[in-house]
């Protein structure tokens, strides 16, 4: 005897399926998934809108809508990788690092380019920018305490920076000019907002997190 279990039918009983080596191969064939292969044409479009959006000077319409077409995809592409992670279990490694990469790297070469062009305060950028590095930097904090979901305040704060910013890059003018102008007052209102609540959760999440430290801590003595 081999010792090797034997099937009914008097073969050699193959490998689970969702044994290690399935699960290792499944974890390795995901990496180019539909989910990452989306953020990766993000992350290219975002050279790809900066060069758009300064052609001529940055001041030629159509190359403001060629810009706003890449810019777009951009923001088309973030909604549906992450949909489309979470719903098939595409989730990665890859894409858990380059998707809010991605993300913050086109709204920030928007707002730059913008500013730099004059057609948005630097004052709008600093703040924008700022409470998307405090934000990372804060999850970062307080990660091995547990994780700051993303909130509704959030995802209204992406939504409306992204049609601002999408606004801004068109040429647009009268009415819309002014309705942009607006939209962009939200968007900076709400990131304020839910920056303050993100701290306001951080510190809560910390505190919890040390009291329990401290309480596994005493019951250990």
């Amino acid at each position: 005897m081999t010792g090797v279990p034997a099937s009914a039918g008097g073969g050699t009983k193959r490998p689970a399926p969702g044994g290690k080596l399935g699960a290792a191969a499944v974890n390795q064939a995901s990496l180019w998934n539909i989910a990452n292969i989306l953020t990766m044409v993000r992350l290219v479009l975002v050279p790809a809108f900066v060069v758009l959006l300064l052609q001529d000077g940055g001041y030629d319409p159509a190359w403001r809508a060629w810009a706003w077409a890449a810019f777009a995809v951009a923001m088309i592409t973030d909604i549906f990788d992450g949909h489309l992670a979470r719903t098939y279990n595409l989730v990665t490694d890859f894409g858990k690092i380059a998707d809010p990469i991605a993300d913050k790297a086109i709204m920030a070469a928007g707002l730059i380019c913008l500013s730099a062009l004059g057609d948005l305060p630097w004052w709008v950028t600093g703040v924008i920018l700022f409470r998307e590095l405090g934000v990372t930097l804060m999850r970062f904090w307080v990660i091995r305490h547990g994780v700051i979901p993303a909130s509704r305040g959030g995802k209204m704060k992406t939504l409306a920076q992204g049609t601002a910013v999408g606004m801004y890059v068109l040429a647009l003018t009268g009415a819309l000019a002014t309705l942009r102008f607006w939209v962009m007052a939200v968007a900076v209102v709400l990131t304020v907002l839910t920056g303050l609540d993100y701290v306001r959760q951080a510190i809560v999440l910390r505190r919890r997190g040390l009291a329990a430290e401290r309480a596994a801590a005493l019951e250990a003595r």
